[in-house]
């Protein structure tokens, strides 16, 4: 779960940056082809910084490096285990850091197939069998062949774009109501505070909507990802080491800033909406039936 949040959380922050630089820099137009443009910019563009930086940013969060010179065994055979799987997926090896916790988990980011990272947590090396660590490092790699980081990123700047386009469109009409509808001023000019206000109260409406897409993009493709570990390391390898995060009371020790494109997410989602993964038994009932192979 770890890599979908932090990518949303970095998506919008970067796009509110750029929207509060926009408004006190005065880069401004009063019609409604400066709407589509800017919320398009801003849209793609904070979607796409976010993920440009998304390896930076996760090395950040959990305080971890990567690994380029193996010091114990067990660096030196997750490293072999990589460059078996990336050659059999025919990708790029990604790079490897390990992160202190207790929690059993693992995730995987990166703007590119051929520059990704995989990150294990030292709970997940310490509680699972080598054959589970291998599923869990499949499902990781399936996620980076299926491209899933880009496809987030496009499916997210398309739900900015609306999102920028709907809040200014809105906010500029409601706070000008009783304005003597003076067309020779910009629409920030014109419209000051309460076109601010109203634009941030939407922005963040219309956000949460939105983020009902993604969270149901990032729930579809985990059955994908279990699947395609499935079939590099077995099913049954990969249905222990769904069981194993189920059972165990450290499975959901992750920080709050990093909750998304994990191996295993937050289950007691408020909301199903909101939820970023399929709760653990019905992924595993999913491969038991053979759903998604």
């Amino acid at each position: 779960m770890i890599r979908v949040l932090l990518f949303v959380v970095t998506n919008l922050s970067v796009i509110s940056l750029l929207c509060i630089i926009a408004f006190f820099t005065g880069i401004q137009t009063n019609n409604i082809l400066y709407l589509i443009i800017s919320g398009f910019l801003f849209g793609f563009g904070g979607a796409f910084i976010s993920l440009l930086l998304s390896k930076q940013i996760a090395l950040f969060s959990i305080g971890s490096y990567i690994i380029k010179n193996p010091i114990n065994k067990s660096e030196i055979w997750l490293l072999k285990v990589l460059k078996k799987q990336s050659s059999q997926l025919n990708i790029k090896t990604p790079d490897l850091t390990i992160y202190s916790s207790n929690s059993i988990n693992a995730f995987a980011t990166g703007s590119r197939k051929d520059s990704s990272l995989i990150a294990i947590s030292t709970g997940l090396l310490n509680k699972m069998t080598k054959n589970e660590i291998k599923a869990v490092i499949a499902h990781e790699m399936t996620h980076i062949a299926n491209g899933d980081m880009i496809t987030m990123t496009l499916i997210q700047g398309v739900l900015n774009t609306f999102v920028i386009f709907l809040s200014r469109g809105i906010a500029y009409l409601f706070s000008n109501l009783d304005s003597n509808n003076n067309s020779s001023q910009s629409i920030f000019q014109k419209t000051g505070a309460a076109y601010l206000i109203l634009t941030i109260f939407l922005e963040i409406i219309f956000g949460t909507i939105a983020s009902f897409i993604t969270m149901w993009f990032s729930r579809r493709r985990e059955f994908y990802a279990d699947a395609g570990s499935a079939k590099i390391v077995g099913v049954e390898n990969m249905i222990s080491a769904l069981q194993k995060m189920q059972y165990n009371p450290y499975s959901l020790e992750i920080p709050k800033t990093l909750a998304t494109f994990c191996i295993n997410g937050q289950q007691n989602s408020f909301l199903n909406l909101f939820m970023s993964h399929p709760p653990l038994h019905v992924r595993i009932q999913a491969l038991h039936n053979k759903t998604y192979m």
